[in-house]
């Protein structure tokens, strides 16, 4: 099965000979291996670079178990550059290589060399490597499958593909799997036996239960407002262990660091201004969050709003919370409201909100799901996903309305 990932693919090709080290970064199995060594490496043969001037190493195959000896390495790959011609360097699961750092700082010295490296994310997180490689560093982030990803290769409806895809996520050898038994097998056991080792092994975590006690309560409550003394109190009283704010705050950040969940921060619309707490997360896999319950809440409305989250994540937009404040006349006196915009998607002078919206088949529904966006003054596009398969439609305030489907199959429809 080939699954094309042409915009990531697409980010490899505009960034070729740049000077700097491409980072490919984003959770395990997410196919960055795939789109290096497959991908990319196709991409470069059909356009005429010989494949003795592609030098590839994946550091977990035990063949190359020399080379993560980084003197034996450099050597090695030193004396495979024999012309003044382009070489494409491409290294995975790097931080196998002792001093890594140190071996990827002698190859941008060599000036046909053209740099791409990936690592697991137990070592190799993307803060890390950005801080050692500021200004000689460029990440590109990769995200499981996206719905459109996903549905190109699934044998079936578009909706069989909906239900699939919320179900199992988007971690692409959820594909190569028939029943549910398997990709439940599979989904459970990447989540215990890899990502969660990951996290415990490299901060050195020693009271894993409750680390996992906290991914099943986020896990629980995707897209709810949450911050570390709220989720301590959630400890005190549910699981009756008292567990400081700042141990939570730090298992949050190894979680956000591993990439398997996101925050997104609130953003007060008219005071132009962020509000520090409380926060939502995101998983960044449904797949592996719906494991982890034992598929046992399978809430479409929540889900979804996830799916949108990520889809916006994958498209480069920086994703936030709104709010918008409003006065409200009650029994003669005039009170505040706080109404919440489910996204705020920006990237460059763009900027969208929008919400997520189950269906709004009734006008009382159709009201509460647009009265956020109507108090929002600025100019910008306002709109609404809904479950629905529906025509696209603009109402007279200039709101548009769209299906999920529509929504993730076509990203140009955003500018309707």
């Amino acid at each position: 099965m080939v699954i094309k990932r042409d915009m990531y693919l697409n980010k490899l090709i505009k960034r070729q000979h740049n000077g700097l080290v491409k980072i490919i970064t984003g959770m395990r199995r997410t196919g960055k291996s795939y789109l290096l060594f497959r991908l990319f490496h196709d991409y470069l043969l059909q356009n005429n670079v010989e494949e003795s001037h592609i030098i590839e190493y994946a550091f977990d195959d035990r063949a190359n178990k020399q080379l993560r000896n980084p003197d034996i390495l450099l050597d090695k790959i030193k004396s495979q550059i024999t012309d003044k011609k382009m070489y494409y360097i491409v290294l995975d699961e790097i931080q196998m290589v002792d001093e890594f750092e140190e071996v990827l700082n002698s190859l941008l010295h060599i000036r046909n060399a053209d740099i791409y490296v990936s690592g697991s994310n137990s070592k190799f997180l993307s803060k890390d490597i950005i801080t050692e490689f500021r200004g000689r560093g460029d990440e590109i982030r990769v995200y499981p499958l996206s719905f459109n990803e996903f549905s190109s290769v699934f044998k079936g409806s578009i909706q069989d593909a909906w239900n699939e895809y919320y179900t199992y996520g988007g971690l692409p050898l959820t594909l190569t799997y028939d029943t549910h038994e398997e990709k439940y097998n599979y989904l459970v056991n990447q989540f215990k036996k890899v990502y969660i080792s990951d996290i415990v092994d490299r901060n050195n975590i020693r009271n894993t239960e409750e680390l996992e006690d906290l991914i099943n309560i986020l896990s629980s409550n995707i897209g709810s407002l949450t911050n570390p003394k709220k989720l301590t109190d959630t400890f005190r009283s549910v699981k009756k262990v008292n567990i400081s704010p700042i141990t939570i705050k730090s298992y949050l950040d190894y979680l956000e660091e591993s990439f398997l969940i996101d925050k997104a921060l609130r953003y007060d619309v008219k005071g132009k201004k962020y509000i520090s707490t409380p926060s939502k997360y995101y998983f960044s896999d449904l797949g592996l969050r719906n494991g982890r319950l034992n598929f046992r809440q399978q809430e479409e409305n929540h889900i979804m709003e996830n799916i949108i989250y990520n889809e916006l994540r994958i498209r480069g937009f920086n994703v936030d919370v709104g709010i918008v404040e409003i006065r409200e006349q009650k029994e003669g006196h005039s009170l505040r409201k706080q109404l919440e915009i489910d996204f705020i998607a920006t990237s460059g002078n763009k900027k969208y909100y929008i919400q997520s919206a189950l269906d709004m088949r009734s006008h009382e529904k159709k009201i509460q799901e647009k009265k956020s966006l109507i108090h929002i003054s600025d100019s910008f596009k306002k709109i609404v996903v809904i479950r629905d398969d529906i025509k696209i439609t603009r109402d007279e305030q200039g709101i548009v309305t769209m299906s999920i489907f529509d929504f993730l199959l076509n990203e140009t429809l955003l500018d309707y």
